[in-house]
């Protein structure tokens, strides 16, 4: 069942990113121009997204458990750490220089396109050294 939830909201989110148009790497890059050709179409998207989340957040903190099972994660530290800000700027860098972040990337995957996979191989490899260089730093510190 829970599978089912995952492909369900997976699915319907690759969808409004569709519809929204943020698979265009044009829109993203005219939303961070902002002394050039700025396309706030953005906006109304985080927009549209924060609303609906936040409700359910205050649903959520009434309720006892998922509706899938389990029980919900604990809710994370408030602190910037360095780990953070330094993967913030990574992120925010490379959205900027490719129009692309992880959701709308795979979702760029379904109307094809090498560079797209290249994007989404490139930011794999990347998860997949960030895990062994964390457990080096922690394990010196």
């Amino acid at each position: 069942m829970r599978g089912l939830f995952s492909l369900t909201s997976g699915s319907l989110f690759g969808l409004g990113l569709l519809i929204s148009g943020m698979v265009d790497t044009s829109r993203v890059q005219g939303w961070l121009d902002i002394f050039g050709d700025w396309d706030p179409t953005l906006a109304f998207v985080l927009g549209g997204a924060i609303i609906p989340m936040a409700i359910a957040w205050r649903l959520s903190e009434k309720r006892r458990g998922p509706v899938a099972g389990g029980s919900f994660p604990a809710r994370p530290a408030q602190r910037i750490t360095p780990d953070l800000a330094i993967g913030s700027m990574i992120f925010g860098a490379g959205w900027g220089l490719a129009g692309l972040c992880p959701g709308p990337s795979l979702a760029s995957l379904s109307f094809g396109g090498w560079e797209g996979l290249i994007f989404v191989g490139s930011m794999a490899a990347g998860m997949l050294l960030a895990v062994p260089a964390k457990r080096v730093r922690l394990a010196s510190a």
